[in-house]
Order: C-alpha cells, then sequence, then structure tokens
C-alpha cells in the first residue's frame, strides 16, 4: 500500500495520463483561519460554500444581507430561485438566471456519479418551474463575472460584485466575496443597515 496523501495520489493520476478522482462531500469544518478571513472582510457579505452550494460559513454582514442567519441550512442555488430578495428584481434576475444554472451544473460535470447534485436540482426542479425548464436545457458554463443583485427589505435595492475563489486546502470549497457595485448606493445602504458586530460569523 503506497499511503499517498491526497496531493500524491492526485499527482500520481496525472503522471499516468488519468483524471484524479475529485473529493467527495464536505465533512471537515471551516477552520478559524477561514473564519477570521471572512470576518476581515468587511466590505461586504463574504461565505464558504461546498461543491454542492451549500453554505458553510458566512460572515454577520452576508447572514443579513441573504437573510442566512435564521439556523437553517442554506444553499446558493436554491436561495437564488426561491428567496423572494433575489426575486424582488425580477429583469435582473431573469438575465443572471440562465448563467447561474448553467455555471451549476459545469460543477456537476466535474462529478458525474456523485448523486448529491442530481438531488438537489431535482428537489428544486420539482418545487420551482423556472428552474426545471432552466435545468432541462443542459447548458453548461463558467461562473460569470456578474452582478449579484437583490432587494433587502431593509437597506433596499443591493448590487455586488461577486468574486469566487478556491480554498487551496479544500479545492472542493469556494470562497466568495462580494464588493459592492461601484456607481451604485450599496455602500451607503450596508453602512444604514443596524450596527452590525463584525466579529460573529456562523
Amino acid at each position: 500500500m503506497l499511503r499517498l496523501s491526497a496531493a500524491e495520489r492526485a499527482h500520481l493520476y496525472v503522471l499516468a495520463g488519468l483524471n484524479p478522482p475529485v473529493a467527495r462531500g464536505s465533512a471537515a469544518e471551516v477552520t478559524a483561519e477561514i473564519r477570521a478571513l471572512i470576518d476581515g472582510w468587511v466590505r461586504g457579505p463574504a461565505v464558504v460554500r461546498d461543491r454542492y452550494w451549500n453554505i458553510l460559513a458566512f460572515n454577520v454582514l452576508a447572514g443579513r444581507v441573504f437573510g442566512c442567519d435564521d439556523g437553517e441550512p442554506h444553499n446558493c442555488l436554491v436561495t437564488f430561485f426561491t428567496s423572494p430578495r433575489y426575486r424582488g428584481l425580477p429583469d435582473l434576475w431573469a438575465d443572471a438566471a440562465p448563467g447561474v444554472v448553467a455555471a451549476y451544473r459545469a460543477d456537476a460535470a466535474l462529478v458525474p456519479r456523485d448523486d448529491e447534485f442530481q438531488r438537489v436540482a431535482s428537489e428544486l426542479a420539482a418545487a420551482e418551474p423556472a428552474f426545471a425548464e432552466l435545468w432541462e436545457r443542459h447548458d453548461v458554463g463558467a461562473p460569470l463575472q456578474a452582478v449579484n443583485a437583490l432587494h433587502h427589505p431593509e437597506a433596499g435595492d443591493l448590487y455586488f460584485d461577486a468574486t469566487t475563489l478556491t480554498i487551496a486546502d479544500h479545492p472542493h470549497w469556494s470562497l466568495v466575496l462580494y464588493n459592492p457595485k461601484p456607481n451604485t448606493d450599496t455602500a451607503d445602504r450596508l453602512a444604514a443597515l443596524p450596527r452590525l458586530r463584525l466579529s460573529e460569523s456562523a
């Protein structure tokens, strides 16, 4: 038995001309270092999500802006299609929806034998015809640098540039940082929210 680390095993597959198997699931805990990183992002929301787009951790602003501070599990794909905050800006939502679904299908294509992607998609399709229609197109695409827009019940319309980064220690996790869109009043609207204690992430 070779007793290789995950990185060594992946390298061995590459040397053999094969695609290395992708690690499954998100069993590891979010570390204090990653939590400190998202807490330190004070310009806007920050979240860590797994490969299925389940939110694993978020800073206080993300909790308040996206409504994921209610103690319930949240999935970014499901939230995009079911949250009144996103659906509150219907034109921008409709423009973004095909790209969101195509990006999720692209992530699912990386692990074709992983049933969890299909479970998430099937349950959402049963509940949301708009998603079902887009999912049936079978479009696949890389995530686009698109404006993330939503209507917050207290702050009003908010617009962000979202940047998605891969976490080196957990390549099936993503760190998503949201920056208030320039030439909008998003930063001012965030500042007008009730005072937040930014040291308390989920």
